[in-house]
Formats: structure tokens, C-alpha cells, sequence
């Protein structure tokens, strides 16, 4: 009797200690798990950076989610859309992320590592020339809007005769020309970017792309509403009143070479509204970063219209008018 007493008392108390060591286990995974999310949080959501080649700045983009437990990033680079990357680490403070080569035009990946210091990350990476490059960037900003805009006049920013309120990106680039009352663009040439710089507006466009053209209207100087006859087998956000790489459009009109053709877009905080040829195709929907190839990634400051002169083609533009809100 004694013995079988000291068993049940030998069992319970093995029960006790592996209740126990269970318990502290899961404590410490709890733990371990919480520490991890504290050190990964701050570097989660959405990042405009400034990508410093030496002799020359880029602009660029970058959202960190994590999903599952595991994190992930998409990307815009110094040009064309926000794409998957391959690779993401935060560990002890630092943070690592890839951007493929033949994305970047580079002999290698460009491999990108940066700290958190206060509100901003910086950091180098290695750049296509073969030289150290410095980035830095800022959370970018919700640009939520708590009031309905109060809409001022409606003022024309091309005046039908020259390129006066116009400036080109480039120049020495193939040059835009005014030709019986429209602007046509170069072709692999410059862009051409307005004098004004709005923040939140309604704009009203007429476009007429030639066959196998492509250009674009880039709001702010930084959202690109596409125009193209030629992309066809590219994804719908890459199509004429898509938001190049974020928003397709829906429903799609047909492409319609040489003909005149009208945008209305409204563009409040980052949510935007596209209406072409009196279709609504992007209605008031979220915009969540620039376009690469953007005039730069400061998303809280006025920025200009500016038109897409450096793809292939000629598209002509005549109308442009704005209407800021007060």
C-alpha cells in the first residue's frame, strides 16, 4: 500500500513538473513572439524613399506587411510598378530587403539594409553603377481627408499656341511640339511637367494616342493615370485609366487609336476618381504609392501635372484644365 501511495504521490508530481515545463515553454514562445512583433513593427506599413545615386536623386516606394507571421514587401523601384520582392528581414534592429537585378538594370541584386532612427529609415545599398548609394525614407503620409473640398475656378494650363507654364524634364531630349492647337508628344524624349503645383483638384484631359503609343498624365507629379494603345498583354493597371501598377480600370473601354478622347479625374488626398469618355472606370478608390518614374516621393506636398514624354509614340493632348480645391 505504501508503494502504491508512493507512485501516485511519484506521478503526480512528474505531471506537476511537465505541466509546468509546458508552461513556461508556452510563456517563453508568448514571450519570444511579442518581442519579435515589437521589433518588427515599427518598420510595418508604407515607405516613400529618396534613393541618393551620387550625383543624382531617385524616388521610390516600399510597404512592409506582415502576413501570418511572415513578413513581405512590394516595392517600386526607380521606375515602371509596385512588384513583390524576394527577400525581407528585420533582425537585431537592422533591416534587409532585395531588389532583383533584372528588375534594376544591375549586374547584381540590389541588396538595400537600413536602422529605424526616430521616424525615418536610412540606410545604403549597392548600386548599379558599383558604388555605395545612400537611402533614406519617411512613412508616407494617410492624406485623409475629414471635409468635402470646396471647388475654386476652372483655370486652363495650356493655352492652345506654345508651351508657355511648361517646362521639360530633359533638356536636349527629343523635344514636345504645339501643332494646330495640341501638344505632341516626342517619343523617347523628355516629360513635360507643368509650372503649377496642386494638391487636391479635379482635371479635365483630351488625349488622342496614336497607334502602338504610350504616355501618361502623372498626377501631383506622381500617380500615373496610363494612356496607351500597345500594352495589351500587360496587366489591366497598365491600361488606358489604369493607376500604373495599383488601380485597373473597370469596366475597360476599348482602345481607340487616333481618336479624341476625355479624362475626368478627381484627386482628393490619395483617392482618385477616373472618368473617361464619361464612363466612370476608377471610382474614389485608394491610390497606395507612387509610380516610378515620379518628379519625386514627398506624397504630402503640391506637386505638378506632368505628361509622359519618354515612352514610344506620339499621343497629343489639347484641353487640360484644372480646378483646385480651396
Amino acid at each position: 500500500m505504501k508503494l502504491q501511495k508512493f507512485v501516485l504521490v511519484s506521478v503526480i508530481a512528474t505531471m506537476f513538473v511537465y505541466a509546468s515545463m509546458c508552461s513556461h515553454a508556452v510563456a517563453s514562445r508568448e514571450s519570444s513572439s511579442s518581442a519579435e512583433a515589437a521589433s518588427v513593427s515599427p518598420y510595418l506599413g508604407r515607405w516613400d524613399i529618396t534613393l541618393k545615386e551620387p550625383d543624382h536623386e531617385y524616388p521610390s516606394w516600399l510597404e512592409i506587411q506582415q502576413v501570418d507571421g511572415q513578413l513581405k514587401a512590394r516595392m517600386v523601384g526607380r521606375w515602371g510598378n509596385a512588384r513583390p520582392l524576394p527577400r525581407v528581414d528585420i533582425s537585431n534592429g537592422t533591416l534587409t530587403f532585395v531588389s532583383p537585378k533584372e528588375e534594376e538594370d544591375s549586374k547584381s541584386d540590389m541588396v538595400f539594409t537600413g536602422k529605424r532612427i526616430d521616424n525615418t529609415l536610412s540606410g545604403t545599398v549597392n548600386g548599379p553603377d558599383g558604388k555605395t548609394w545612400q537611402w533614406v525614407a519617411e512613412k508616407a503620409p494617410a492624406l485623409e481627408r475629414t471635409n468635402a473640398p470646396k471647388w475654386g475656378k476652372p483655370i486652363p494650363l495650356f493655352n492652345g499656341k506654345d508651351l508657355a507654364g511648361w517646362k521639360t524634364s530633359k533638356p536636349g531630349s527629343p523635344e514636345w511640339t504645339v501643332l494646330n492647337g495640341s501638344i505632341v508628344s516626342p517619343g523617347h524624349g523628355a516629360e513635360l511637367v507643368s509650372s503649377a503645383k496642386l494638391q487636391d483638384f479635379k482635371l479635365h484631359v483630351e488625349f488622342n494616342c496614336g497607334k502602338d503609343s504610350n504616355s501618361g498624365v502623372y498626377l501631383r507629379g506622381r500617380y500615373e493615370v496610363q494612356i496607351e494603345t500597345e500594352s495589351e498583354a500587360e496587366p489591366p493597371s497598365h491600361h488606358t485609366g489604369g493607376v500604373y501598377g495599383f488601380l485597373a480600370p473597370s469596366p475597360e473601354l476599348p482602345r481607340s487609336p487616333d481618336v479624341w478622347q476625355t479624362f475626368d479625374i478627381t484627386l482628393i488626398g490619395r483617392r482618385v476618381t477616373v472618368v473617361r469618355n464619361g464612363q466612370t472606370i476608377i471610382d474614389n478608390q485608394e491610390i497606395p504609392g507612387i509610380t516610378g518614374g515620379a518628379v519625386d516621393s514627398h506624397e504630402a506636398l503640391p506637386g505638378p501635372i506632368y505628361l509622359q514624354g519618354s515612352e514610344k509614340g506620339h499621343v497629343k493632348f489639347r484641353s487640360i484644365v484644372v480646378t483646385s480645391a480651396e
